[in-house]
């Protein structure tokens, strides 16, 4: 895999964004600008995440005692390749709390920060989950695919909001409560698929899916070169390619579970032949769909992979 920096999101000043307040709702503002949001309450917690993922979270936590931003919301672009602006920046300025992915997914946020001499409760969820790069390995920096860490965040979120507003910090501890027993049936359907399918191997395209496969006792069988050209954006050797698809071809693996936010020739010509081949394939994506909470999109995921093994 690639390094976690490798990849970072650009910072651009000049991409102009919508910036509208919601109340205990995200003003989703993507690359195409659009942005949609009700009226704060006026003594709402102004809140920054980089990604409509924590966005949401942050929405179950604060309800309508928080006033979201996510920077990344649409589902049809690449965020290793967005490019931040000064709405962004303004954002930024302006906001109490800011919840960043970190393990160079969105470093644009520290650099933000720093230009604007801000200092919000920060929440790091990558720092949050501990988890370091394996020995001889890169960190998979897509930690919101492990519940988990997930629920870790949550109670980092719920003690960023106290603190901001320490009036209703009671309130955010139960909303964290609530929203991390709601996360359980997610980690039980990984149980179960490790039960039927423990060591059953997969492919990926990139390692986005990691923490949910792994959690599923699945085997990526997948080259690390071919996954980590996919994920920087480079070109995949012919001879890379070739032992890729003849997993495919040769009915290796039993699913693949593929990362449709930054599909290309390459991984196009691997969907191929899953699909000829008649093995199961799963998209995933990086941020969340349209219309989509986290919890509800993470339950379609499992339960789409699970449905995958068992065909």
């Amino acid at each position: 895999m690639p390094t976690p920096s490798s990849r970072p999101l650009a910072l651009i000043a000049g991409v102009s964004l919508a910036l509208l307040a919601g109340c205990g709702s995200s003003s989703d503002s993507g690359s195409d600008g659009a942005a949609s949001a009700s009226p704060a309450a006026a003594d709402a917690v102004p809140v920054v995440a980089s990604t409509n993922v924590y966005g949401d979270i942050v929405k179950q936590i604060g309800g309508d005692k928080v006033d979201v931003t996510s920077i990344i919301s649409d589902p049809d672009q690449d965020p290793h390749s967005y490019e931040a602006g000064t709405q962004n920046q303004l954002a930024l300025s302006k906001a109490k709390v800011v919840i960043e992915n970190g393990g160079g997914y969105d470093d644009f946020i520290d650099r933000m920060l720093k230009s604007n001499n801000s200092s919000p409760e920060m929440i790091n969820a990558v720092k949050v989950s501990g988890k370091t790069a394996p020995k001889g390995g890169e960190l998979n920096e897509h930690v919101w695919y492990d519940f988990p860490t997930v629920a870790k965040i949550a109670d980092s979120i719920a003690a960023a909001l106290g603190k901001a507003d320490s009036a209703d910090a009671a309130t955010f501890t139960k909303n964290a409560e609530t929203f991390k027993a709601k996360l359980k049936p997610l980690e039980t359907k990984e149980a179960d698929i490790k039960k039927k399918h423990g060591g059953e191997a997969i492919g990926i395209t990139e390692p986005v899916p990691l923490y949910m496969t792994e959690a599923g006792g699945l085997v990526n069988k997948t080259p690390e070169e071919f996954s980590e050209a996919i994920e920087e954006g480079d070109d995949v050797s012919p001879k890379i390619l070739q032992e890729t698809l003849s997993l495919y071809s040769g009915k290796q693996v039993e699913a693949l579970v593929y990362n449709a936010q930054t599909s290309g020739p390459q991984t196009q010509k691997v969907e191929e032949a899953a699909k000829a081949a008649g093995i199961s394939v799963v998209p995933v994506t990086e941020t969340l769909p349209k219309g989509e909470n986290y919890l509800g999109w993470m339950t379609s995921n499992v339960d789409a992979l699970a449905s995958a093994l068992d065909k």
